[in-house]
């Protein structure tokens, strides 16, 4: 997939990855909801919405309500990368996800996932 083509497509077409990855190890879409709400800003009911309207990966994030400072402590690879050194803010952005959702399907505590301690 090319860069441009993974910022066009819709976070809904991914999100049942997630969600699916997160509940093949025994983990619940409600805590998918929980880290992308974290992570983004948005409601629960916002969030709804954005998978309603087929929003964009681009505009996802570009229109979060306050991406949580907390991000930056986010450390590890996704496909081999380290997310902390992905120069491109929106890749990073993504990256972040997969390696918060990666967490949750390894069975990581929720404290821990979201940085709280």
């Amino acid at each position: 997939m090319t860069r441009h083509r993974i910022f066009t497509t819709s976070f809904a077409s991914v999100y049942p990855h997630y969600a699916a990855k997160a509940e093949k190890k025994g983990r619940t879409r409600a805590e998918v909801d929980e880290i992308i709400c974290w992570l983004t800003g948005y409601g629960p009911e916002q969030l709804a919405a954005r998978l309603d309207d087929q929003t964009d990966f681009e505009t996802f994030f570009a229109e979060a309500p306050r991406m949580n400072p907390a991000r930056f402590l986010i450390k590890g690879t996704v496909c081999g990368v380290r997310v902390e050194e992905i120069g491109d803010p929106l890749m990073r952005e993504i990256r972040y996800l997969d390696r918060l959702i990666d967490e949750l399907a390894k069975g990581k505590r929720m404290e821990k996932i979201l940085r709280d301690g």
